[in-house]
Parts: C-alpha cells; sequence; structure tokens
C-alpha cells in the first residue's frame, strides 16, 4: 500500500503548515491508514501498533514544514513510521528481552500450499507473535529491505545478531506455519 502523489495532496500539506485544522484532518485521514500498516508491522498487537501510530504521525504534523514536496509524501512517512518504530522498541527493549529456544528446531521447511491459502491479516499475526528482537528484524530486512548492516545501525546491534534474529524469525514461522498445515491435516474433533 502506498499513498497516492497529487497536486491535492501538496495543497493539503501546504494548508496544514498554516494550521489549518480541516486540512490537517484531511491529512491525518489520509494517512492513517497507511500509516497504521507500516505500524502494525513492527508491533505484538493492535494497541501497541495504535501507540505506535499515534507517535509517528505526530511527527509527520510537527516536522511537516521539513517534508520537501520534490520526495515522495509516502516515502517520507513511511520513513518516519519506520523510525518511530524503532524508537518504539529501543524505548520498550528491557521490557520484552527473550530468547526464543529453537534449538530443537531443525530444517523446518514452510508448507507454501499453507500460505497461499492464508490471508494477509493471518500473515501479520504470525509475524506479530515474534518475540520483539525478532519481529523488528524480520521486518526491516523482508518487508522494508534494509541491509544486516543498516539493521545494525538503526537497531545499535551487531551484523551477526542482525543475522541471528532474521535466521530465528524465519525459524519461529516456518514453525508456526507446520502447526497450521499440521492442524488443517487433521480431521475436524479427531487428534492422531
Amino acid at each position: 500500500m502506498n499513498l497516492p502523489e497529487s497536486k491535492e495532496l501538496q495543497g493539503i500539506i501546504k494548508q496544514c503548515i498554516k494550521g489549518d485544522k480541516k486540512a490537517q484532518h484531511e491529512l491525518f485521514k489520509y494517512c492513517y491508514s497507511f500509516a497504521l500498516s507500516i505500524s502494525s508491522r513492527y508491533c505484538s498487537d493492535s494497541e501497541e501498533a495504535k501507540e505506535v501510530l499515534s507517535d509517528g504521525l505526530l511527527k509527520v504534523f510537527s516536522h511537516l514544514h521539513r517534508y520537501s514536496p520534490d520526495l515522495s509524501f509516502g516515502g517520507w512517512v513511511r520513513r518516519i513510521m519506520i523510525n518511530t518504530a524503532i524508537d518504539h522498541y529501543r524505548k520498550n527493549k528491557r521490557y520484552h528481552e527473550s530468547q526464543l529456544d529453537v534449538s530443537h528446531v531443525k530444517d523446518i521447511a514452510a508448507n507454501e500450499e499453507t500460505i497461499s491459502m492464508l490471508q494477509s491479516e493471518d500473515i501479520l499475526k504470525l509475524v506479530q507473535k515474534l518475540p520483539p528482537a525478532y519481529r523488528m528484524v524480520f521486518t526491516l530486512f523482508a518487508v522494508e529491505e534494509y541491509t544486516h548492516k543498516e539493521i545494525a545501525e538503526k537497531l545499535g546491534i551487531t551484523e551477526g545478531t542482525s543475522k541471528s534474529n532474521l535466521s530465528k524469525a524465519r525459524l519461529k514461522l516456518q514453525k508456526d506455519l507446520n502447526s497450521i498445515t499440521d492442524s488443517l491435516d487433521k480431521p475436524y474433533g479427531k487428534h492422531r
């Protein structure tokens, strides 16, 4: 999902900078779904996503005067939302420290048939279940296409930690997808 660029949008932005409340309301509505979709990728639940959304949109509006019309507005908003999610992660890191024991998980292959049956909301829920450190690295790498070097710099970790967290996130997601496959293979009400 991207924000469509238009002359109308640029006019709304100019009005917002001047303090026009109606234009600010229009821009808020314009950005809301887009910004929420980004924050949801980085958060464990809708409440946390809304907190990041709120912080991110506040930054969008307070820094709107810095936006250059030569740039993609959607790209500018995306960058702010991602950085806000990273800031939120860093701020709450000590509360989310957890280690996932994946030592017993070996060569789990996700069933592509299962993936094709899932809705995007179902896949998002699986990503949201990842521990925060794994979710952050996975989303930055797989969705935003950051390199491990860029992730390490943004999160204040080593490249090795970034690679390790991505690997563990993938294993966890594969394990969860295989669990879904197993449950689909079982007849209703019967257990093997």
